[in-house]
């Protein structure tokens, strides 16, 4: 029990808190694998649809009211009042966002009890009458994630700021396991047991991080003041990337809308496609950005731009390592990818196809997404919210804009068109976040940077022929049509490719590399 209590306390390095995250987030994605998987074996398609259209209403409100409050503006805040050793103002600026987050999520979750059926009209225009009533149905119950989910990525935060992250990284974990509780006993409940689960494992979410909050001076109180200072500085730090999420919630809306019109599954297609790609930019990606934010907010709080510069240039080398490599693995091998992960139960031969190919497209812009928390971050921590709104806002247009293009321009599959805009979207975000950095702090984007990124480049090319030709050769080796050789083959294929990379990453002497196997990832050397 001393032990377990360590792990909840101990303090992480941004090296420790990266490795954590990674390992906690890689079981966590594998249990939302398991998830999608189960509800495939156990639910229609048909029915699917329904279970991912219900949560666009309440993760709108919980994106829009919430999150954008704590990713960009609380933490820099209690940051702020940690370094300047005021710890009793950090904790009542806590409880005070606790008490609004309470009142607004529950406001919200009222109104839209009685406004459910209109603004479900928007999510799914062109289902018939029993689906849409459904949708509202489960929509109405999965409004109460955004109150559980409030308090909890509040205190995920505070322990953020702590550099506590073993509580924080187990909440995703639990969450997933109740859902695939809730996949279990689909044959019994249907989708009922299924969302009532899903309300249960946000609860879980907030309870597992309260007793490592508790054990750093978190005490509840029950205040609430809309005039005090600190919270209306959050409230202006936070409108920007409210709105810039907000704009992201309605662009998924507007692809459910789309995705509604075309052909049964096609919702469902999209969303597990998403599921699947966001693996890697989230184990990859969103960690190292989660891990290093703190560091960057305290480097801006002592005015040390060159610390700052140098955690931030090296976090975009080390997610591009990573996930260029990454890409290469997921669009060559997308199609036995789906069949391992989802190929059972309801989930047919056409379901696979229609997911694999769309899968390809949202894998095209793994590097965009992966670095787009960082970039954003890095804004954040310098209290520039505004920056990364207008580029959101901008890109969330052209990537809706190319919807209804694509939609209808991919006869065979046009779900598929809806991820290569949602792609094409993130690697525009990036491209402009990078500029905009550039523009402002000439050491981000220095030439060591852009000399690393090509060397990646490179060196995933020669990994990509590898995987293929690996591929094409065990195709005739194994029997595709058993689950056994289509992971054999999969195995065999991105296991020599990733071999084959770490072994060119060794030849030509990768910085990268050997931050990856060095235990003082945080320490400058002389040439930094």
């Amino acid at each position: 029990m001393k032990r377990l209590s360590k792990l909840f306390s101990k303090e992480n390095s941004i090296r420790g808190a990266s490795i954590l995250l990674i390992i906690t987030l890689t079981l966590s994605n594998i249990l939302g694998l398991l998830r999608d998987r189960f509800l495939t074996k156990n639910i229609p398609t048909f029915d699917l649809d329904i279970y991912y259209a219900s949560f666009r209403i309440p993760d709108l409100v919980f994106n829009f009211l919430v999150l954008g409050a704590i990713t960009s503006a609380f933490i820099p805040v209690f940051s702020d009042y940690l370094s300047k050793k005021e710890d009793g103002e950090a904790w009542r600026v806590t409880n005070l966002l606790v008490n609004i987050a309470f009142v607004f999520t529950l406001i919200s979750g009222i109104a839209l009890y009685f406004l459910m059926p209109m603004a479900i009209k928007m999510v799914v225009p062109s289902f018939d009458e029993t689906r849409f009533n459904e949708v509202v149905k489960y929509s109405r119950i999965l409004m109460l994630t955004p109150v559980f989910f409030s308090l909890s990525y509040i205190l995920g935060g505070v322990l953020n700021c702590y550099k506590r992250f073993f509580a924080y990284s187990l909440a995703p974990l639990i969450y997933n396991a109740s859902i695939i509780v809730g996949a279990f006993l689909a044959p019994t409940f249907g989708l009922k047991g299924v969302v009532y689960c899903v309300v249960g494992g946000s609860m879980l979410h907030a309870l597992v991080q309260l007793p490592a909050a508790i054990r750093l001076g978190f005490k509840y109180k029950p205040v609430l003041d809309f005039k005090d200072k600190a919270i209306r500085r959050i409230i202006i730090l936070m409108l920007p990337r409210t709105i810039s999420m907000g704009a992201g919630q309605i662009m998924l809306l507007v692809f459910t809308a789309i995705a509604s019109s075309l052909k049964s599954g096609s919702i469902t297609a999209f969303n597990l496609a998403n599921n699947i790609q966001t693996v890697p930019t989230v184990i990859l990606g969103t960690s190292f950005a989660t891990a290093v934010f703190p560091t960057l907010a305290q480097t801006i709080s002592r005015g040390d731009m060159a610390k700052f510069s140098f955690y931030l240039n090296r976090a975009l080398r080390s997610i591009a390592f990573l996930l260029i490599p990454s890409t290469v693995i997921f669009i060559l091998l997308r199609a036995q990818i789906v069949r391992l992960i989802l190929g059972s139960g309801k989930f047919g031969w056409d379901d696979t196809k229609l997911t694999a190919m769309t899968l390809g497209f949202f894998a095209l812009s793994l590097i965009a997404q992966g670095i787009i928390p960082l970039l954003s971050r890095a804004f954040y921590a310098l209290k520039n919210t505004k920056t990364p709104m207008y580029i959101s806002i901008v890109t969330v247009l052209i990537s809706v804009g190319l919807a209804f293009i694509f939609s209808k321009r991919f006869e065979a599959y046009p779900v598929a068109g809806l991820a290569l805009a949602f792609s094409i979207g993130n690697f525009i975000n990036a491209g402009l976040l990078l500029l905009l950095l550039k523009q402002s702090y000439s050491r981000v984007l220095a030439k060591d940077l852009i000399l690393g990124l090509v060397k990646t480049i490179l060196l995933s090319l020669v990994m990509a022929i590898i995987v293929w030709s690996v591929m094409h050769l065990m195709a005739n080796v194994v029997d595709m049509n058993r689950f056994s050789g289509i992971f054999i083959q999969t195995l065999v294929s991105a296991g020599s490719g990733v071999l084959a990379y770490i072994l060119l990453n060794y030849i030509f002497d990768s910085d990268e590399l050997k931050w990856a196997i060095s235990r003082n990832i945080n320490g400058e050397t002389k040439s930094d």
